[in-house]
């Protein structure tokens, strides 16, 4: 399996947690239930930028939409560190989720690096 699908795979699984996560967020109050909301967006968005990114007819498509999906995966990131500092008790639950969205991060990093440095890639 090659290194786009192996991201994609980790992304949507991720986004399953992140559903998850959510539905457990559903009975706080409304201001918990806004920024749930954001999260859910940020965090199901971004494997659908990498589905987007990997039928991108040109390199400069692929990148572009590996950027966004890295700009999500630091905006779920973001979301989820001000739900732990809002809502405390979902430490155990928020910690592993941010830890994987600064993985993820990483991972495009180095994917949109490497596919802008090889020249062997189609544009």
């Amino acid at each position: 399996m090659s290194a786009t699908h192996d991201i994609q795979e980790r992304t949507f699984e991720f986004a399953c947690r992140i559903i998850k996560f959510c539905r457990y967020l559903a009975d706080s109050d409304y201001v918990i239930r806004r920024l749930a909301s954001q999260l859910l967006n940020a965090g199901t968005s971004i494997g659908a930028n990498l589905e987007e990114a990997n039928a991108g007819q040109t390199k400069r498509d692929f990148v572009a939409k590996c950027a966004i999906a890295r700009k999500e995966s630091a905006e779920t990131r973001y979301w989820l560190r001000l739900i732990a500092s809002s809502q405390p008790m979902t430490q155990s639950k928020v910690v592993p989720l941010i830890e994987e969205s600064h993985q993820i991060l990483k991972i495009l990093t180095a994917i949109i690096k490497n596919a802008e440095s090889n020249p062997h890639r189609g544009d």
